[in-house]
């Protein structure tokens, strides 16, 4: 089993009476993975299932050397998920509250935690709108600040589902870039943007709930646009 990275063995997921991911087995141990696929592929699921969000119904896994179904307190506090839709991330009602809300589990002392996240703020170019209505922002600004209560965290894996599908060409390559620096986080990133899968060190395919391909990225997109084109 990969002790940093990600471990998967025979896993499966079903929801209802659908099996939306079936015997999935990988160990992925880049720093980035582009995750691509079709709608409805379970490129989603499997962002879900390595986010402690959805249980297994069997196989076994690992997660950064941990059992998610045993350990879930514990993969959370060492991964941050991001989401197409960063109206499901913001909770409080300022930019500055909000991104201080994703730190309070670490009981800081209140002059660490304004440090914390006036760092965050001014790497992610919130500064100036720390009082600003968070719901008020724009959609560019709102995944920045998504990302802002992600990396504030200082998480050991990001999880991306899709974060620059609502964006201008503008801000997905600010959001992008600000994903794909090296502040020692590893990177799963589902996207249907393959010029940004193309950045990734590795790539995974799925089709039909299985996974179906694993490989260098120029590799692996080239597959998945041949099954495209057909």
């Amino acid at each position: 089993m990969s002790i940093s990275g990600i471990h998967l063995k025979g896993v499966g997921v079903r929801l209802g009476d659908t099996d939306v991911l079936q015997d999935v087995s990988l160990d992925l141990d880049a720093r980035t993975v582009a995750v691509i696929g079709e709608n409805g592929s379970g490129k989603s699921t499997f962002a879900r299932l390595i986010g402690g969000l959805l249980p297994r119904t069997s196989g076994e896994m690992g997660i950064l050397g941990i059992d998610p179904a045993r350990r879930a307190a514990e993969l959370r506090r060492r991964i941050a998920i991001v989401f197409s839709n960063p109206d499901a991330q913001i909770i409080m009602p300022t930019v500055a509250e909000d991104v201080a809300f994703s730190l309070r589990a670490d009981r800081l002392r209140p002059a660490e935690l304004e440090e914390r996240v006036s760092a965050a703020m001014e790497r992610f170019g919130l500064t100036e709108l720390a009082e600003r209505p968070s719901h008020d922002l724009s959609g560019g600004q709102k995944q920045m600040l998504a990302l802002c209560g992600a990396f504030v965290r200082n998480p050991e894996l990001v999880i991306a589902d899709e974060p620059t599908a609502y964006l201008d060409a503008r801000n997905a390559r600010r959001v992008a870039d600000h994903l794909f620096e090296d502040t020692g986080h590893r990177l799963v990133l589902v996207t249907h943007d393959l010029a940004l899968a193309a950045r990734c060190d590795q790539a995974v395919l799925f089709a039909g709930g299985r996974l179906v391909a694993l490989g260098e990225p120029d590799e692996i997109i080239a597959r998945y646009e041949a099954v495209l084109a057909c």
